[in-house]
């Protein structure tokens, strides 16, 4: 299959080719059979004869090339509807009536706060060209009527607040909220990339309008993506200045999956400056070796890393709830762990070597032991729960008791 997308270097366009790419240098697994033979990339810098052969040759196309601020509100009609004319004239010039996408927008309900605006007519006279277009010559087409549309490579500044926000807030710059409570739809680019890839094989989803409602129906005029999301400004803010706060409180926000969090902090991190990439950590250094918190959750506990020189033995205390996860990365070593109320001692080898998780088990007194005499003993280790000094729930008792009697 040989696909045309116009608008190629535009938010959507960007990585639309990018994944088309993907599949066809096979390194794309979740797509089936979908083979992609050759990835068309026309823009505005792209000449009228590149337009042309593109369209003799094409299988599908993307129209993704559209105006959103122009100096002159005229430019909406022209850059929206005019090339969307010059485009479907070209395939009609080479009798292709291969099946073909639009990129509308939620504003050509002309609704609302939409009625007046020319950005949505633009749109709007755009829909019903390609409606024309499918009547006269049979070709299938697909409008789809995008919401706010947010992700990685998105322009802060131009036509996306969610954009504006995370460039702002990741390069410490102020931002403005005139009232957090206003609500916006919101679709995540990898969420529109896969049903666009899923188009291309009649996997789209369809609908009607009523007024901005999307009604799902199997025959409708238009398409959509099912899955978005509806979230105030306030609360997108709130978001973002704790992804911002990481680096600090090493916290991670809960970021389930397919969850608005998740995608947003993908987002987020995309607009981060280079000096913001790497952060320090704290490092806890004594003569022993060293003790590293490296992230902590919000409600699954936290990760360290611990380095013991060699010979040394660390540990030798309990929990009554805490549990723990240690898993040696480099070096060997020893864990020994004993039941408070028993003699009995549970000794487990360890290696990088040979990783393993062992279990810190409530109630145990627990050590490990760097058994090399020139090594450094490297585990990561994971607790249930966030270290609180004011309760560390930890308490001191070795191990193997020495008789000294």
């Amino acid at each position: 299959m040989k696909i045309l997308v116009t608008g190629a270097n535009g938010f959507v366009g960007k990585n639309l080719c990018a994944e088309l790419k993907n599949i066809r240098d096979g390194k794309a697994r979740c797509w089936g059979n979908l083979i992609v033979d050759e990835v068309f990339e026309y823009d505005i810098d792209s000449t009228p004869e590149q337009l042309d052969a593109y369209c003799r040759e094409c299988d599908f196309v993307f129209n993704l090339a559209g105006v959103n601020r122009p100096q002159n509100q005229d430019e909406f009609m022209k850059g929206n509807f005019g090339f969307a004319s010059a485009l479907l004239d070209m395939l009609k010039k080479h009798e292709n009536t291969c099946p073909v996408m639009l990129s509308s927008s939620i504003q050509a309900t002309l609704i609302g706060r939409y009625a007046e605006g020319d950005y949505g007519k633009s749109k709007k006279a755009g829909e019903e060209l390609f409606f024309d277009y499918a009547a006269q010559t049979g070709a299938q087409v697909l409008v789809y009527r995008f919401p706010n549309l947010f992700g990685k490579w998105c322009r802060p500044n131009y036509n996306s607040a969610v954009a504006t926000f995370c460039n702002n807030i990741a390069n410490d710059l102020p931002i403005q909220v005139n009232d957090p409570a206003v609500e916006l739809e919101l679709l995540y680019i990898d969420d529109l990339v896969a049903e666009m890839v899923e188009a291309l094989t009649g996997g789209e989803h369809r609908c009607e309008f009523d007024g901005l409602d999307v009604l799902p129906a199997k025959s409708g005029r238009y398409c959509y993506c099912p899955l978005t999301y509806k979230v105030t400004l306030g609360e997108i803010v709130v978001l973002l200045h704790k992804f911002a706060e990481q680096p600090v409180s090493l916290l991670i926000p809960e970021i389930p999956a397919s969850s608005f969090a998740k995608k947003l902090y993908s987002t987020f991190l995309s607009y981060l400056p280079a000096s913001k990439v790497a952060f320090p950590l704290k490092m806890n250094i004594d003569a022993r070796g060293s003790f590293t918190e490296l992230l902590h959750t919000e409600k699954c506990g936290q990760i360290s890393v611990n380095i013991s020189k060699p010979g040394i033995t660390k540990g030798q205390h309990w929990h009554h709830t805490k549990w723990e996860f240690f898993i040696v990365v480099a070096g060997c070593g020893l864990i020994q762990q004993r039941r408070i109320d028993s003699d009995e001692v549970l000794n487990f080898e360890v290696s990088g070597a040979d990783m393993q998780a062992v279990h810190m088990l409530p109630g145990y007194t627990h050590n490990i032991i760097n058994l090399s005499d020139n090594e450094d003993l490297v585990t990561v280790m994971w607790a249930n729960e966030i270290f609180n000094p004011e309760c560390p729930d930890t308490y001191s008792d070795a191990v193997v008791k020495h008789d000294i009697s």
